[in-house]
């Protein structure tokens, strides 16, 4: 898709991305020898902390006791009337002096509400996300006597609203506004020792502040606990009753007095899902009117369990992504435990002759099938499988000249022996330490490049592999089967190429070799046009593919060198 864009708006069409590696939250998570966490409304998802990381959750006793009432559910036929209930609410908390937070869904209906509450004269705040920086003073603001603030489930989450004010921020406020940087309003409420001027005039300005302001917010605390603390308005059921929990949770805090209340309509998206036209239809029948409420314990039980349906079904859908990502953690640790054994820099020689051995009996079996002994094509297949890998037609001379005599094991141990010969014969050209380097890197770019190559696989088979469900076949035992035997091809190539690499190179010069990633950048900031183009300098004399070669041989440079150089890159 990137690259038909690229092509549309002609510009440059860049190579296509490859995936390095790929792993789910969940598994990330397992990598660590350790995991906890603390939050307010881990409870209603114990099960699944139990079920995937085998964690236990306990609930702690809160500081104070909770006071904090919860009245039941609002439910309303229409937007239009849950939306005129929502508004006499904020306007009756106003008028008394009762701060209220309203929690909206989405940063649209945070708008909708704001926008009438302008057009009735209502002083409030918005909070939605978009201005992060005063996010912390919008929130520590909302508990003040009258203060109406709009908030997004998400924003402001983490910071105490303090009935009556925060006297912190409210002399920190009155410092910026006084003109101190930021950096100094930071260290003004510090107790780091220090002996800067400045940063002691901050602090001694903030804490005449902090006491003025201090006296302000107590007496204003006061009238805000007679008006019934903080009033939470929840202009929506969330899918999930976590959001909820935070939402309510905002109020009430260390002991401190409020209420809490959820305005639904039978047209917000969760009523939707389970059935609300049925209650609507009878709504209508009874002459309900969309400014009439329905304030039952029984509806608000209802709508519960319909969140706890829902929970339930994205967990199974957390956990079926998990199951099909298992089969890719099984195969993730043993490349990577490779890859880890390679980059650590010990001697991998063994591993070697075990890819090697391994390499050799799969080919000659998948060569042999199941005959006992080949016949003149088999023969040839060997012939040209083994010579494209450096083996002299010496090594296979046996087996050429009489191939009736060698079975299968036969076969096998005879190449073998072959093979051993001209690994030994290369590891006497380069040296033992820069055969040791060249086994790191061959088998270092073979399992790089298979392994990206087999994540795009893994990707596309999973893509499908669910209509395998139509057909009676579990959609997961289909994917682990297929998967392991993709990872066995994948296991085969990455032993092919390595052996391949290793039998077939040739020593050009005797500089040691330096390793180089697989992957390498697709792009970079800079663009082509400001780097500056070098020209390619020769740093030797062209050859004419028709001269006599150099090498002396009498034949011509094509016939000669030049065809090896050629098989060689």
């Amino acid at each position: 898709l990137h690259q038909a864009i690229e092509a549309k708006e002609r510009v440059k069409v860049e190579r296509e991305s490859k995936t390095l590696a790929t792993i789910t939250f969940q598994n990330y998570f397992r990598l660590y020898q350790k995991l906890a966490g603390m939050t307010g409304t881990a409870m209603t998802e114990e099960a699944e902390f139990k079920a995937i990381y085998g964690l236990d959750v306990i609930e702690i006793p809160t500081n104070l006791p909770m006071i904090r009432k919860d009245h039941s559910d609002l439910v309303f036929r229409t937007e239009r009337g849950k939306l005129n209930a929502v508004i006499n609410q904020i306007v009756e908390c106003h008028q008394k002096g009762q701060p209220v937070l309203v929690g909206t869904v989405s940063i649209e209906k945070s708008e909708q509400i704001s926008a009438i509450l302008k057009k009735q004269g209502i002083p409030h705040t918005v909070l939605n996300a978009k201005h992060h920086e005063k996010e912390a003073n919008i929130v520590a603001s909302a508990g003040r006597k009258g203060a109406v603030t709009i908030a997004t489930n998400m924003a402001g989450r983490g910071t105490d609203i303090r009935l009556g004010g925060n006297p912190e921020h409210m002399a920190k406020q009155q410092l910026a506004k006084e003109g101190v940087p930021d950096e100094l309003l930071y260290e003004a409420s510090s107790l780091t020792a220090t002996d800067n001027e400045e940063i002691l005039n901050a602090r001694r300005r903030y804490k005449e502040l902090y006491a003025e302001y201090k006296k302000q917010t107590d007496a204003e605390k006061e009238e805000v606990i007679a008006a019934g603390g903080l009033f939470i308005v929840g202009t929506e059921r969330h899918e999930s009753r976590r959001i909820d929990n935070q939402l309510r949770g905002r109020s009430g805090r260390q002991g401190d007095p409020g209420e809490s209340r959820f305005f639904i309509s039978l047209e917000d998206d969760l009523m939707r899902l389970f059935g609300s036209e049925r209650i609507s239809d009878m709504m209508e029948n009874l002459g309900v009117d969309e400014n009439t409420p329905i304030d039952a314990k029984m509806l608000t039980n209802a709508i519960e369990s319909a969140q706890k349906r829902l929970e339930s079904r994205n967990f199974q859908t957390r956990k079926h992504v998990l199951e099909y990502d298992d089969v890719m953690n099984l195969q993730r640790k043993i490349i990577y435990e490779q890859r880890s054994s390679v980059l650590t820099g010990s001697d991998i020689s063994e591993d070697m002759q075990k890819i090697l051995r391994s390499y050799i009996e799969n080919t000659v079996a998948g060569i042999y099938g199941d005959s006992q002994t080949p016949d003149a094509m088999q023969v040839d297949m060997l012939k040209e499988k083994f010579m494209s890998l450096g083996i002299p037609e010496a090594g296979l001379s046996p087996i050429l000249q009489n191939p009736e005599n060698f079975t299968m094991e036969d076969a096998t141990q005879t190449l073998l022996a072959a093979a051993e010969e001209r690994y030994a014969a290369q590891e006497a050209a380069f040296g033992a330490e820069q055969m040791r380097e060249l086994e790191r890197v061959a088998l270092l770019r073979a399992v790089d490049s298979r392994w990206m190559d087999h994540i795009d696989a893994m990707h596309e088979l999973r893509q499908g592999i669910g209509l395998r469900a139509y057909g009676q076949t579990d959609p997961v035992q289909a994917y682990k089967k297929e998967g392991f035997d993709m990872f066995e091809e994948m296991i085969a190539s990455i032993h092919e190429a390595t052996v391949r690499f290793l039998l077939t190179a040739r020593l050009q010069n005797q500089n040691t070799m330096v390793r180089k990633a697989v992957a390498t950048p697709t792009s970079t900031n800079v663009s082509d046009e400001d780097t500056p183009k070098k020209p390619v300098v020769r740093k030797s004399t062209k050859i004419g593919r028709n001269e006599p070669c150099p090498c002396g041989s009498g034949k011509k440079y094509k016939k000669c060198c030049g065809f090896n150089e050629t098989i060689s890159s």
